[in-house]
């Protein structure tokens, strides 16, 4: 499901935003083996918002502030062959500090992840 009637604009590299949004799009689907996943749009304050939420299995609490290291998995059971490389979210976060931005990761209230990203709006928008 996608709520994002809303047009987000921003300045920068449309490829380079377009793959955050597929990394984040490629962790909900790897930990979601059946529910949903919703992607939600909005613009808070001078910022885009956009937010992926899964109903899949949540991140261990201790694991949280590590998600966006390189190399980290916060399932050491998964290997790189079926649990990626560890390095999709970190290049994510470079690429949105990169554009001013900010990432974040919390689990949701009532299960699954919620992972996304703010960027600033582009100034001609504010």
């Amino acid at each position: 499901m996608c709520d994002c009637a809303v047009p987000l604009p921003v300045t920068g590299d449309d490829g380079r935003l377009a793959q955050v949004l597929r990394n984040v799009l490629d962790n909900a689907l790897r930990h979601t083996d059946a529910g949903t996943i919703t992607v939600r749009c909005a613009i808070e304050g001078a910022r885009a918002l956009v937010e992926v939420t899964d109903t899949g299995e949540g991140i261990p609490q201790a694991d949280l502030p590590y998600v966006f290291e390189r190399f980290y998995r916060a399932d050491a059971a998964r290997a790189r062959d079926t649990g990626g490389s560890g390095i999709g979210l970190a290049v994510s976060r470079r690429i949105v500090e990169d554009h001013g931005g900010e990432v974040f990761a919390r689990n949701g209230v009532t299960g699954g992840a919620v992972v996304g990203f703010f960027v600033p709006l582009a100034l001609d928008a504010r």
